[in-house]
């Protein structure tokens, strides 16, 4: 069967045995996610290979504002000059030990960029932002064209033009 990408449900997928190496995804996932959904804070989107229920990896996205001086010249001179852009932001992200260099990090990736990219024709944002856990994370995030704010190299953000290039 095909891998899945849903809504967390917290009676239908087990989150009970997820271990991804760091020890605040794990907690969050198994404690917290489904808390921050009932409370609109965060919507956490689980990878499973049903007819299973394991969750072999983990996104969340919520709405976020980021200051138009913290972007690229390029990207920020093209948009308005409010104080705070709306903007989405990437929480989380997490792939199992099980699964990891199977390239599931990128899939749950392209699809968190998929359908902010769908959101943002109901609700605007001019870009995705995640802050990077660590360096690795900080590469793995750059591979898909994500820049770092210049002031912040740990945090990085994508245009919604550059997700819309890539045609998801």
């Amino acid at each position: 069967m095909p891998l899945s990408i849903e809504l967390l449900t917290s009676k239908k997928h087990d989150r009970s045995l997820f271990a991804c190496g760091e020890q605040s995804l794990d907690e969050y996932i198994k404690l917290r996610a489904s808390q921050e959904l009932k409370k609109a804070v965060s919507t956490p989107f689980v990878l499973i290979e049903p007819p299973e229920k394991k969750v072999l990896g983990y996104y969340c996205l919520s709405s976020n504002s980021i200051d138009v001086s913290d972007l690229d010249e390029p990207i920020a001179k093209g948009l308005p000059r409010y104080p705070l852009l709306p903007s989405t932001l990437l929480g989380r992200l997490a792939v199992d030990v099980s699964c990891q260099g199977k390239g599931y990090g990128g899939y749950l990736l392209l699809d968190a960029m998929k359908r902010t990219l769908e959101a943002t024709r109901t609700v605007a944002s001019v870009a995705m932002v995640v802050d990077a856990i660590d360096n690795n994370a900080t590469n793995f995030y750059l591979k898909y064209g994500f820049k770092a704010f210049p002031r912040i190299p740990m945090k990085l953000y994508i245009s919604m033009e550059s997700i819309e290039k890539l045609n998801l």
